[in-house]
């Protein structure tokens, strides 16, 4: 295994981390007698598995339904110097809430301490105010450093750019976790940011949100040989220095298998990547036009800025990965999760946009005059089913 400093916490990071999404029997909280032994025994081999191969910082939520309890049952088994460990307890306008959530998670996991406490989902000005304001949830999260329980605190967010920055230049957080990969490098800016202050970076569900890449378009195999696009991702994220760890959400022992097919490759970056970036780009420039490709983005509105709240920038970002990779199955999973995302992916789909008026909200767009047909259009090749997050699955 690899190892990164994690900014100013001064830990030693894996550069793979093993997420606590996938190996849970349930999304919801369940009795520990509900969860089947087999499962269990997925989740405990999984973990070991992630130890053996020197993946030693777990991570999970106190929103990811029964994983804490389950993970309660391996945790006190194992040397407690041997493991980085992480939770997550999200913003909340009551921050004695925020407490009692953070000890029922400490007792759930049958922890004494976590390493990491991410504030999680900040998403938006108010959970940031929730978080920062004078009394908020940071301010109870450094008092639970202060009594031993927690020794750095970051946040998650899906949030825009600005609002991760914003949280960042607080000087507040010790680390982020946050979304960045080859196809969605928005958040570049707020990486910088997090350099400057020198705080960790931990990048959320490469693979999965990263395109699908366990399960992708043969197009996108092709385009990314001779990597899987799985290595190739990886490669790409942590051929940046400033990248400290990317998010493996295993669901069993055997998911790691081809995540660590990158670390022997690390060296090779230079020379690896370039070609297949080559080959993606100009794929993407023969169906979408080079002109598109380069300035679509100019000048769209934030969902809350557009007639019915439609989410532009996303929708046409999954066209254009539709189009230029066949990455249908993606599009569809994350087009339909709008309208059902709340804050953690906000903004509506484009059904029904006849009757709405977009001349005034996409007046600094180059492609006014199409984008209203571009989003009838995406809407036809990805609507169509409902999709929830998976914690309301």
């Amino acid at each position: 295994m690899k190892y990164r400093r994690f900014g100013r916490t001064e830990l030693q990071m894996p550069v793979f981390s093993c997420g606590g999404m996938r190996y849970q029997h349930k999304w919801q909280d369940i009795p520990l007698t509900e969860v089947p032994d087999e499962n269990q025994r997925n989740l405990e081999a999984t973990i070991r598995r992630s130890l053996e191969v020197g993946i030693n910082h777990i991570e999970t939520a106190r929103f990811y339904g029964s994983s804490e309890v389950q993970l309660g049952q391996i945790l006190p088994k194992l040397n407690r110097q041997d493991f980085i460990f992480q939770t997550k307890v999200a913003p909340v306008a009551n921050p004695k809430e925020f407490r009692k959530t953070f000890e029922l998670s400490l007792s759930r996991l049958n922890l004494e301490y976590v390493d990491l406490l991410g504030i999680h989902g900040l998403n938006n000005e108010e959970l940031a105010d929730y978080t920062l304001r004078d009394g908020g949830c940071w301010e109870v999260a450094n008092q639970l450093r202060s009594e031993g329980k927690v020794r750095f605190i970051g946040f998650s967010t899906h949030g825009t750019t600005d609002t991760i920055v914003r949280a960042i230049e607080t000087d507040k957080f010790d680390y982020v976790n946050l979304h960045w990969y080859y196809i969605n490098q928005t958040n570049w800016a707020a990486i910088a940011a997090a350099t400057r202050h020198d705080l960790g970076v931990f990048i959320i569900s490469p693979t999965n949100k990263g395109g699908l890449l366990n399960q992708p378009s043969a197009k996108l195999v092709e385009l990314c040989q001779p990597l899987s696009p799985i290595v190739f991702n990886n490669l790409f994220c942590l051929s940046h220095p400033q990248i400290h760890t990317l998010s493996v959400g295993a669901a069993k022992p055997s998911d790691f298998d081809e995540q660590l097919k990158t670390l022997p490759l690390l060296d090779r970056a230079a020379e690896l990547l370039p070609p297949i970036i080559d080959r993606l780009e100009q794929a993407a420039a023969s169906k979408l036009g080079t002109e598109w490709v380069r300035t679509w983005k100019q000048g769209l509105p934030a969902p809350a800025d557009t007639p019915g709240n439609i989410n532009i920038h996303t929708i046409l970002w999954l066209r254009n990965l539709a189009i230029a990779y066949d990455m249908i199955e993606y599009g569809q999973m994350r087009y339909n999760l709008l309208e059902n995302g709340g804050h953690w992916f906000p903004g509506a789909k484009a059904t029904n946009i006849d009757a709405l008026d977009f001349s005034t909200c996409l007046a600094a767009s180059p492609h006014a005059a199409k984008i209203p047909d571009l989003l009838k259009e995406t809407d036809s090749l990805l609507g169509g089913m409902e999709v929830k997050r998976l914690s309301q699955s």
